[in-house]
């Protein structure tokens, strides 16, 4: 459903009744007080920043639930190029978790979630840099879109124009929103959005000022808000409510304290009048904004006044007469906005719940799927459920629902052939580095998909027609964590999963390629092959699969080989190509399972890289350090290495001379605090003759001294991945061993060149490159390297991490020369 229909024909659920957040939304007294107070508030906020954590929690709560007006935060994009400290995942799957942790976090803090096409490409230095990947156009339209659908009062930043945010994509972001504010407002700007939204001018555009670390833009003179106070309808502060949102952001590591007490927020005035005593000065709140509102406000407030903790239902006459009222009033953004809060508030009151949901996880379209329907009532509101609809079945129930008992109704049917597969709009398309590709212009700003089948159902409340959507869901019991959902993912029939995303031929021995074939429809028998570039061979040329269930599997192998002996650098693509009943399928399946989250599955295309690399290999056995999540691992199994994960105990009392090299995974100083403890064992290794790779650490390390010499990690980076590089010694041995080194093994580098580069380093260290951004000094540490006794020791902040999962040749090479002796 795009924003333009949740705004005109219905408008923005707030986020305690989101659709998509659980299938049935419940609340207690408090919160339902809290929501009949906030009938009586016409006004709105929306906070923009450039990613998912750049949102200031504490005062997306206090403008929600203190305030009470209707707050939204618009992130530029979903934080697909950072690292993830709870898994493996990266850039578009990183972003899908992000996404969902940003909603997480709007339903604990009560705000509203929106996004931009823009693609967070990674860390950039100023915002011409950033303009280069994002279509400044393209973004600023996104950007006036969601201004002119939310229609905010008052605009805050988190960032300010001029840089003092780092990042060049959080000042970007701050550049949009300076230039959204007046264009949004003008009918010349963007004038084909104006067939379903239309212009608005918000009241002031404010920076929310900020004091980080050694920046600190806050001033005494500056407006401010105390956001620490304590809300004793729902019994804390914004700052606690705020610490469990932030929490949400575990995939960054931002699990954060509750403070209580005055905590002052300040702000800078950017465009429009600057308010002296409130944020919302020259902006009427009430319900005297619009045409006719005066009449409801007695209403409003004699509903809130009579409303009953012990018996919520009281309010239900009220809350009709109040309903009949806004229906009366001439079509507008707030008369929709408050009708359907009133809708929801009838439910809440009157104890009423319902769902739809199915024990199947997936299904297919065209096929047959069981589902349930459940409703109850927990009053004596006399309710009637008279017909429930979904998709082309609609069939009249006409039940009077009796207080505490529990009415089910089961069905079997086949889903309608057009329903959608479950792949999230974004990412339907091929896209560019900076900016994805949308089929529909009216999915602009949305978080995620609309549930693919919805079940209507249409109550008689008191005498009135209501209708309510809710998501048919998957919904199982689980022995340990309960009563679990997670969203219905509509399949296709099979799925072929290849096993692994990149293949690495350093000369022309066949390898074996592992493909899971998965049904998600009984009887499924057919064909699969590989679609293969030219230059390269398969054996067998296609595979028969025979599947009898749904969810039953098979593995499928092929063995794939150059056309020639002679390997050069390249990278091809795989795709695995199935034939079923005369149609055609190439998607795999992608499942993302976090408990903060839910469930994510996705059918990305079944493809995989093949990349060719003139490699030579010394030793075998390595042993690795888990940190905070990559595919390095698997990137050295398929370059033929064994890989030991090594554990705790392993490093304290293992036979660490077992290992050619040992390597720590990114982060693993930051995040593994039990090194603190064991570091001096590994370096003992190193003494006795080991090699030992450090990737990439912050500078909030677990230890002052990671090496066996000391040198200190800065926040020294190359964001340019087609950066200069300059070899210090093109003699030094790492640059010659096992493999020559050379300028092409810096080419179609992605992202960046490297990030969180070492200073002040030591004399015994060898610094082997030198690398720089347009117009910067050149930077030497990015690697270094020493002998310690009879072992060598490295440390590198180049993004191995993500070099090597792309299948960058280069990349391949120099990295082996790190770990061979």
């Amino acid at each position: 459903m795009s924003i333009h229909k949740l705004v005109f024909l219905f408008g923005f659920l707030i986020s305690i009744f989101s659709l998509k957040a659980q299938t049935s939304p419940s609340a207690d007294a408090s919160e339902i007080q809290l929501q009949i107070n906030k009938l009586d508030v016409l006004g709105s906020v929306l906070y923009l920043a450039a990613h998912p954590d750049d949102e200031n929690t504490r005062l997306i709560a206090y403008m929600a639930k203190q305030k009470l007006y209707r707050t939204g935060y618009l992130s530029i994009t979903r934080g697909d190029g950072g690292q993830n400290l709870i898994g493996n995942e990266q850039g578009e799957m990183l972003g899908l978790i992000r996404t969902q942790e940003l909603l997480a976090a709007r339903r604990i803090d009560g705000g509203e979630q929106f996004f931009t096409r823009a693609n967070d490409f990674g860390y950039t230095k100023n915002p011409e840099e950033t303009f280069t990947f994002w279509n400044k156009d393209s973004i600023l339209s996104d950007v006036v879109y969601v201004i002119r659908a939310f229609k905010p009062d008052v605009i805050i930043c988190r960032f300010p124009t001029t840089g003092e945010g780092g990042h060049g994509q959080h000042t970007a972001s701050a550049i949009l929103a300076t230039e959204a504010f007046s264009a949004a407002a003008d009918p010349n700007r963007f004038p084909e959005q104006l067939n379903s939204v239309s212009t608005w001018q918000p009241k002031r555009l404010m920076w929310n000022t900020f004091s980080f670390g050694a920046t600190n833009t806050t001033a005494p003179d500056q407006f401010k808000i105390d956001v620490g106070v304590f809300n004793p309808l729902l019994g804390r502060g914004y700052s606690e409510i705020a610490a469990d949102s932030r929490s949400m952001h575990k995939s960054q590591g931002f699990g954060s304290g509750k403070n209580r007490g005055t905590q002052l927020e300040y702000f800078k005035t950017i465009a429009g009048e600057a308010p002296n005593t409130d944020i919302m000065d020259g902006v009427n709140t009430s319900w005297g904004r619009i045409a006719g509102g005066d009449a409801l406000q007695h209403q409003v407030s004699k509903l809130s006044a009579e409303f009953k903790p012990g018996d919520p239902s009281v309010s239900i006459p009220l809350l009709i007469e109040l309903y009949d009222a806004i229906q009366n009033l001439p079509d507008n953004y707030w008369k929709n906005q408050k009708k359907k809060e009133v809708e929801q508030l009838i439910i809440l009151c009157s104890g009423l719940w319902f769902e739809a949901y199915s024990t199947q996880t997936t299904a297919v379209a065209g096929d047959t799927i069981d589902w349930k329907l459940q409703a109850i009532t927990r009053s004596n509101v006399p309710i009637e459920l008279k017909s429930v609809t979904l998709q082309q079945f609609d069939t009249t129930i006409g039940k009077v629902l009796s207080n505490n008992e529990l009415f089910t109704f089961q069905r079997k049917q086949k889903l309608e052939n057009n329903t959608p597969l479950s792949q999230p709009y974004w990412l339907k398309h091929p896209h560019s580095q900076g900016q994805y590709s949308v089929s529909s212009d009216s999915t602009i700003g949305e978080p995620e998909n609309e549930p693919p089948v919805l079940a209507t159902f249409h109550m008689m409340i008191a005498s009135r027609d209501f209708f309510y959507s809710r998501p048919l869901v998957n919904k199982s019991i689980d022995p340990v964590s309960g009563e679990v959902y997670r969203p219905l993912s509509i399949a296709p029939p099979v799925t072929a999963s290849i096993e692994a995303p990149v293949y690495i031929f350093s000369n022309a021995q066949p390898q074996g390629i592992n493909i899971l074939v998965k049904s998600s429809i009984d009887a499924a028998k057919g064909f699969i092959s590989l679609k293969l570039p030219d230059g390269w061979n398969a054996d067998p040329v296609s595979n028969i699969f025979e599947l009898k269930n749904k969810g039953d599997e098979a593995m499928i192998s092929f063995s794939v080989s150059p056309a020639t002996n002679v390997i050069t650098s390249g990278i091809d693509t795989i795709k695995a190509v199935i034939e079923l009943e005369g149609k055609t399928f190439d998607r795999g399946l992608l499942e993302i399972n976090y408990n903060h989250i839910p469930a994510i599955t996705v059918y990305p295309v079944a493809q995989a890289k093949l990349v060719s690399v003139p490699l030579i290999i010394k030793g075998k056995k390595i042993g690795y350090i888990k940190g905070a999540g990559d595919f390095i691992p698997d990137m050295l199994t398929h370059l033929g290495y064994y890989v030991a994960i090594i554990s705790d105990d392993d490093i304290a009392d293992g036979n660490l001379t077992q290992y050619d090299a040992i390597i720590t995974g990114i982060r693993a100083y930051n995040t593994k605090d039990r090194l603190r403890l064991l570091n001096q064992r590994l370096l003992d290794y190193v003494n006795r003759g080991g090699i030992m790779l450090v990737q990439y650490n912050t500078s909030d390390l677990v230890l002052n001294d990671i090496g066996p010499y000391p040198f200190k990690v800065s926040r020294g980076r190359v964001t340019d991945e087609n950066a200069p590089v300059t070899f210090v010694n093109p003699d030094a041995t790492i640059l010659n061993t096992p493999n020559k080194i050379t300028a092409q093994d810096f080419e179609g580098w992605i992202q960046e060149r490297g990030l969180y580069f070492v200073s002040e380093v030591d004399s015994n260290y060898e610094k082997v490159l030198l690398m720089s951004d347009k117009e910067e000094a050149p930077l030497d540490g990015s690697l270094i390297v020493c002998n310690y006794g009879k072992g060598r020791f490295v440390y590198t902040g180049l993004s191995f991490f993500r070099q090597l999962p792309a299948g960058v040749p280069g990349a391949y090479r120099l990295f082996v020369n790190l770990i061979s002796k």
